[in-house]
């Protein structure tokens, strides 16, 4: 994370991150090397970057090129950059979507021109050549079935909602609901936005514990960056032993934060997977293999039980 920082510049929009130096290349169906355009949601998202860094990783593996390109959470940019990709003729286009409806026009565009498109992590509306993620209402319905036990089935939730009108806000929101049916002594008393950002769930708690106080018993965060800065509101103001906090991803400052008590759950999301794979798949694509329209990969719960499982040793 500390070395994309130094590479990232809120003004850069091109990230030249993989310059393959293997003189074992991958190639297409033509003979040539493969290059695969990828186009991914904001590259100031840790978990967004871990996919990247996996995707990086691999295609350094498989002797291919990849060039990546920060959407900074803009469709109609996305747009754009799927439309340069398409003008570059890469083999294979991966997208990250910004949002379900006002990104799948990037898939019309690149099945139009006869590239193959791929979403990871986040879906479209408009079908591509392949999907390669999780189901987004699982990891919900996961978390709220963590609040539901240990509420024992009555409180009053606030849930912070990711970037609105992306898969995961959509699916996450349907999950939690999902559960929420059969437990009718639960209720969410306020739901808002933080999109997906620290900063912003922090300040959101905060107002929140101005307007709720001691009615808070647990926060829902559709993210691991909202949860921290819902933990971070909420012990500021002596709160945070009264109310559970979950959430998803389990990015390593969550789970340093679930082992240390801070943070009550997370939802492991395979980041790994999700990059390696969508690699994998591209490579398939641009040889002319079969592949699976969708590849799922499973979440699961992290608590203090079973986190030290989940969190990497030190290099």
């Amino acid at each position: 994370m500390k070395s994309l920082r130094r590479l990232l510049l809120p003004s850069l929009t091109l990230l030249l991150l993989t310059a393959c130096s293997s003189s074992d290349k991958t190639q297409s169906g033509n003979g040539q090397e493969i290059v695969v355009g990828a186009t991914m949601l904001s590259m100031q998202n840790e978990f967004i970057v871990n996919v990247h860094d996996e995707m990086e990783k691999k295609a350094k593996e498989l002797g291919i090129e990849l060039i990546t390109v920060d959407a900074e959470r803009s469709a109609l940019k996305q747009i754009e950059q799927v439309e340069s990709f398409i003008a570059q003729k890469v083999d294979v286009i991966i997208m990250n979507p910004c949002e379900v409806e006002a990104s799948s026009p990037a898939i019309a565009k690149a099945l139009a021109a006869k590239i193959p498109i791929i979403n990871v992590n986040s879906e479209t509306s408009a079908k591509p050549s392949a999907f390669v993620g999780s189901d987004d209402v699982e990891s919900a319905k996961i978390a709220l079935k963590f609040l539901a036990d240990k509420l024992g089935g009555k409180g009053n939730i606030l849930m912070m909602q990711g970037y609105m009108g992306q898969a995961a806000q959509l699916k996450r929101e349907q999950g939690a609901k999902e559960i929420l049916k059969n437990y009718p002594g639960l209720k969410i008393i306020a739901q808002q936005t933080a999109e997906w950002d620290r900063a912003k769930a922090m300040s959101l708690m905060e107002n929140w514990i101005q307007s709720y106080g001691s009615q808070i018993n647990a926060v829902f965060a559709q993210n691991d960056e909202m949860g921290m800065g819902a933990v971070k509101a909420l012990s500021a103001a002596g709160l945070k032993n009264k109310v559970i906090v979950v959430s998803i991803d389990a990015i390593p400052d969550a789970l340093q934060a679930v082992q240390k008590g801070e943070l009550d759950a997370t939802v492991f999301q395979n980041a790994q997977q999700q990059g390696a794979k969508a690699i994998e798949t591209a490579v398939k694509l641009a040889k002319g293999q079969t592949v699976e329209p969708a590849t799922l990969i499973p979440f699961q719960l992290v608590t203090k039980e079973n986190v030290a499982s989940f969190i990497k040793p030190a290099n």
